[in-house]
């Protein structure tokens, strides 16, 4: 069986994928799965490493761009569609997937077109663009949140979940320790900004720094920097003297989560699928320039029910995020709170679910091209018949 995944861009489209591809591998025999991506996209790193193999199209986001680059992207949407279509028709894929990103779009709506199957999942609450459009075309939309279903036709939308890599939830503490250099009578706080980092949320930690300075004997940071953020934040912790570790990238993010009492981090979706699932109180600021906020909105959900708690990012600095870690530390109980709903929320049987979904698309086409073939028959019998 031939499949096809489509979709990048960032951490958040590609970890789902590969989390999928991983579920397809497991369920499947002899399943050949093939990537659509981008070559300037994370998935053109992200996707060889994993062991899968990824083909490229000529394609650019046309949402918040300024009008020169999103004239410049309109301009390659033909060149982008030949490069599907040439891939596609290479392949030959019993169904393609697509998982978000510059590349989704042209790549399903071709795929559509070709007759082949296909099915796209959305990971926000308000869908973005592409899905939105694209849902007109394919034969099975799987949504993330319940709010979400509302946007799709009723008929061929389903409640999954966002999946997660299956490794995050077997991350070990004892492990982070080790491999983090981390001490096991601190309290750990694991900072990131997603995949590329975040300059806001690092900015404000090394700020936030200097009021945390009465804390200093009981806290200790994991900090995932980015690359270009990385000898700075390091600077800040060791002109402060605290404790724990800064990398530009925490390839281990199980024992990472495992190790953590609390995480401060962005709202992507992928993001908020593994918070939950691993049961973590979070401090989370939304990205503010996300397509249709839609950061914002999954983190409101969140802390609504009291999952998390938020800063806009407009509000950041050191002083308010110094003053929220502090807050919680030292209230041990609303931490365990916080956890208890943020793993009431989490989702681990996402990826299965998808992958359900997969296969009884394919069941149902194979059952409609037999029936097509049958009436075919019948017809031509009645013919024969009459004459």
């Amino acid at each position: 069986m031939n499949i096809v995944i489509a979709g990048g861009g960032t951490g958040g489209h590609v970890f789902p994928a590969v989390a999928i591809a991983k579920e397809l591998r497991n369920s499947i025999a002899n399943v050949k799965i093939t990537f659509i991506g981008t070559a300037r996209g994370i998935e053109s790193k992200i996707i060889p490493k994993e062991g899968y193999d990824i083909r490229f199209i000529r394609s650019e986001g046309l949402v918040g761009k300024n009008i020169f680059k999103t004239i410049s992207s309109v301009m390659k949407i033909p060149t982008s569609l030949s490069d599907a279509r040439a891939i596609l028709k290479g392949l030959q894929p019993q169904l393609v997937l697509g998982v978000g990103g510059y590349s989704s779009g042209p790549v399903l709506l071709c795929a559509s077109m070709m007759g082949i199957p296909t099915i796209i999942h959305e990971q926000n609450t308000l869908p973005g663009l592409t899905n939105k459009l694209l849902s007109k075309f394919v034969d099975t939309i799987a949504v993330t949140y319940h709010e979400s279903m509302n946007f799709f036709p009723q008929e061929k939308t389903y409640l999954t979940g966002n999946p997660i890599r299956a490794d995050i939830l077997s991350g070990s503490r004892e492990k982070g320790y080790k491999t983090f250099s981390l001490e096991r009578d601190l309290f750990t706080i694991f900072v990131f900004g997603g995949s590329l980092g975040a300059s806001r949320i690092n900015s404000a930690v090394s700020e936030a720094l200097a009021y945390l300075v009465p804390l200093k004997d009981k806290v200790q940071f994991l900090h995932q920097t980015g690359d270009r953020d990385f000898d700075t934040v390091r600077e800040a912790y060791r002109v402060r003297e605290f404790r724990g570790t800064v990398v530009p990238f925490a390839h281990e993010m199980a024992d990472a989560y495992a190790v953590a009492d609390l995480i401060v981090s962005r709202a992507g979706a992928t993001t908020l699928a593994e918070l939950t699932a691993c049961g973590k109180a979070a401090i989370l600021i939304p990205y503010p320039y996300a397509a249709g906020n839609h950061q914002e909105v999954n983190a409101r959900k969140l802390w609504d029910i009291g999952a998390a708690q938020m800063i806009l990012d407009r509000d950041l600095n050191g002083k308010v995020l110094a003053d929220l870690i502090k807050f919680m530390i030292e209230d041990p109980e609303a931490i365990g709170q916080m956890e208890r709903t943020s793993k009431s929320l989490g989702n681990p049987e996402a990826t299965a679910k998808i992958v359900e979904l997969m296969m009884g698309l394919l069941k149902k086409k194979a059952v409609d091209r037999m029936q097509g073939k049958e009436q075919k028959i019948q017809s031509a019998g009645h013919k024969e018949q009459v004459i």
